[in-house]
């Protein structure tokens, strides 16, 4: 299976190269877009270098400033599937190493044995976990993140917040992301919502998520309170999508 990953980038300059050659060491059909958003401490330029090194696997987007992580994700979805067409799975990945690179062969094989149309890399399934070194509130504040977006939504998925997932092809070329408004934490659960409703289905596979090694995390509490109540406005944006929709899209 032709995988091609998209990894926004806002100063992961140490981040990135790490990156690259832990996924490029994967015993798979890797291809990288990097979008970054025109990031202070030169990611863009560390990620052109890369480029040099990898012309046929990696490929750099350059926008003009941080915009988000929603549009960010939009932009790479849009480029991939206009100049990838032979990409057979398209995958989100965070760049900090939260998200584990040996996950994806077994993300990559659901999808490949056609089991679902959407792969989840989980914290919140058996066998998946957050960070040990986290605080008990942070843990916490996590899991009822989750418990509260699948609950208002109504989304049978255990890790609906997780920004770790591989998309077929089609199933991402199917959705109008032109409809995709969150900009940040939300875009994720937005995504899933939509895909949900238009009658895709789902797999999740357990990961450890490990809190950043290097670096500086972009949560911060006014991004979970926009989440909190930019759920509700899910439900009522989208409340007219159905696998009826899906096959007029």
């Amino acid at each position: 299976m032709r995988l091609t990953l998209i990894l926004p980038t806002y100063n992961e300059a140490e981040n990135l190269p790490r990156l690259v050659s832990a996924l490029f060491a994967l015993p798979l059909d890797i291809r990288l877009l990097v979008v970054d958003d025109n990031s202070p401490d030169g990611t863009g330029r560390v990620a052109e270098q890369l480029k040099a090194q990898h012309p046929d696997r990696l490929d750099v987007l350059h926008r003009k400033a941080k915009e988000g992580l929603g549009p960010a994700y939009i932009a790479g979805f849009r480029h991939v599937l206009a100049t990838q067409t032979d990409a057979e799975a398209i995958g989100q990945m965070d760049v900090d190493f939260s998200h584990p690179p040996e996950a994806l062969q077994r993300m990559a094989a659901l999808l490949e044995a056609d089991t679902a149309d959407i792969v989840i890399g989980s914290r919140y399934v058996p066998g998946g976990s957050v960070d040990r070194e986290w605080p008990l509130y942070r843990k916490a504040l996590s899991a009822f993140g989750n418990f509260y977006a699948r609950n208002i939504l109504r989304v049978p998925l255990r890790d609906i917040t997780g920004g770790y997932r591989l998309w077929k092809h089609a199933a991402l070329a199917a959705l109008p992301l032109e409809q995709i408004h969150a900009r940040g934490y939300l875009f994720q659960v937005e995504m899933a919502y939509m895909a949900y409703r238009l009658g895709f289905r789902f797999a999740e596979v357990p990961i450890y998520f490990q809190e950043r090694t290097w670096g500086t995390s972009k949560m911060s509490f006014r991004i979970q309170l926009e989440a909190a109540i930019g759920v509700w406005l899910l439900r009522w944006r989208h409340r007219r999508l159905s696998p009826k929709a899906q096959k007029r899209l």
